[in-house]
């Protein structure tokens, strides 16, 4: 057990460990929680209260979670002194007990940490940001059809221009950096011609690696393989066309990690159209073949004919017995999609996609979108998972002139910890919450951020504590 200098673990319950990335859960398992700045104060109990209702009515009493409470943000200042927005003691019982859940935080403003939330994503390698974006029916929408959209974005949450590496204009690296660039670096690589960056420019630099993007699509064709067929679908999300040696080659490692260590489970976009042309035309050549899945074939080079044809009979010859006859309509398929095409296609054609597999600043902009579709961040749970830790959260910010007021809606936090719960394997209480906020917006017992939206609008609207009592009195209904 870890030594702590101002808080105190519970008396009773046991610590979850990992083995292979994957949790090992007691029954009585010690989660520390956040509770959070600003309306934190509101929907964490509200939220606690759904936690332990479910979990007692999905299992009699034989699985309870043991509550730790640990501080951050502004009460972590309360507490610990001016400026400890991340003592200590919280860090240590994250990592002790493997597994955490916490509100909204406060970015501190001026130097220093830059975000909370990225710096425990950051400290526990916790690599893989997991945004459900769900409907559920009755919730206020600006779209017609939001019902259609049921996605799972999986953010890489530790590299791209996240991970906070630049240089304020003027500052001496930031010159030193840009003369470097533009004298040496530039001019020795061809492809820039004649680029330059201007002299009163910040820096920032915008790292991908092959580990950071492999081990995200790894996750993300995991959950893939635990989705019902018709949602089997893994797309790689990049601006590979402008940003080739970071987004594209996200996209190209993605690709080679599916192919790879789920070569018997999945099978790419690409190839299944080379498939499908065989199965319908059992005699056509390689040619006709590379012709159907390129349509500019005729105008290519004969370098690239060559090349295209070579593609179509190495898929041929790897995956046609394993793969042909219809057999990759029930693997899990992977494709990519260019970053600004794929925000117009979850509004125009949101049912063509399951799983979307993006960097860090993609990913937090598309994430967003598709929580608005579904009925804003009220509604949308965030998971930040690696391999030893795991920590769920809101997804909002503060809201501080709403605090303590009892009427920001907790849905957000609740459906945090619905994943926490389908994480932890405790998936029968985890449904019960999703029954219960089903069943109480449906029947439109909903606070004040939903009600005003509703036609007609819901008057007077619940209060955030009566809101968590309505998903409870929804469970069974």
């Amino acid at each position: 057990m870890g030594t702590y200098e101002k808080i105190t673990p519970p008396d009773t319950g046991e610590r979850i460990t990992f083995s292979n990335g994957e949790p090992n859960v007691p029954d009585n398992p010690i989660i520390p929680f956040i509770r959070g700045d600003g309306t934190g104060v509101d929907i964490w109990p509200a939220a606690e209260k759904v936690f332990d209702a479910a979990v007692a009515a999905a299992y009699g009493g034989k699985r309870k979670i043991s509550w730790f409470k640990v501080y951050a943000g502004d009460e972590a200042c309360e507490k610990y002194g001016t400026y400890q927005y991340l003592p200590q003691d919280t860090l240590e019982a994250i990592k002790e007990y493997g597994i955490a859940i916490k509100g909204p935080l406060t970015t501190p403003i001026g130097g220093g940490i830059r975000s909370l939330n990225v710096a425990l994503r950051q400290i526990f390698d916790l690599y893989a940001c997991i945004r459900p974006c769900r409907y559920y029916a009755g919730t206020p929408s600006p779209h017609k059809n939001p019902e259609k959209l049921d996605v799972i974005v999986y953010r890489e949450n530790t590299e791209d221009i996240y991970l906070g590496i630049e240089w304020r204009q003027g500052s001496e690296i930031a010159d030193k950096l840009i003369h470097l660039l533009n004298n040496d670096l530039i001019p020795a690589t061809p492809e820039h011609g004649n680029k330059q960056i201007p002299l009163d420019a910040g820096i920032g630099i915008k790292p991908i690696s092959k580990t950071g993007s492999q081990r995200l699509v790894r996750r993300a064709m995991k959950h893939a393989l635990r989705l019902p067929p018709n949602k089997q679908m893994v797309t790689l999300v990049h601006k590979g066309n402008i940003m080739k040696y970071t987004e594209g080659a996200f996209r190209d490692w993605g690709y080679e990690l599916a192919t790879t260590e789920f070569r018997a489970e999945c099978v790419t976009e690409r190839e299944s159209w080379i498939l499908s042309n065989k199965e319908r035309h059992p005699d056509i050549s390689l040619e006709d073949n590379a012709r159907q899945i390129d349509p500019g074939y005729d105008n290519l080079t004969a370098e690239k004919k060559a090349q295209i044809c070579g593609e179509v009979e190495s898929v041929l010859n790897a995956i046609w017995s394993t793969h042909g006859n219809g057999q990759w309509k029930n693997k899990v398929m992977v494709n990519d999609r260019i970053a600004d095409s794929i925000f117009q296609q979850i509004q125009t054609r949101p049912d063509e996609y399951s799983i979307l597999a993006t960097m860090n600043l993609n990913g937090d902009y598309l994430s967003d979108a598709a929580a608005a579709i579904v009925g804003g961040l009220g509604m949308g749970p965030g998971a930040n998972i690696g391999d030893e830790c795991a920590v769920f959260e809101a997804t909002h910010g503060t809201a501080p002139k709403h605090a303590g007021l009892d009427r920001i809606n907790p849905g957000s936090v609740i459906l945090s910890g619905v994943m926490m719960l389908e994480f932890m394997g405790w998936q029968d209480a985890a449904d019960l919450i999703k029954k219960g906020i089903g069943g109480a917006i449906a029947n439109r017992e909903v606070t004040y951020d939903l009600a005003r939206l509703m036609t007609p609008p819901v008057e007077p609207p619940l209060k955030c504590s009566e809101f968590a009592l309505a998903v409870i009195k929804h469970f069974h209904s």
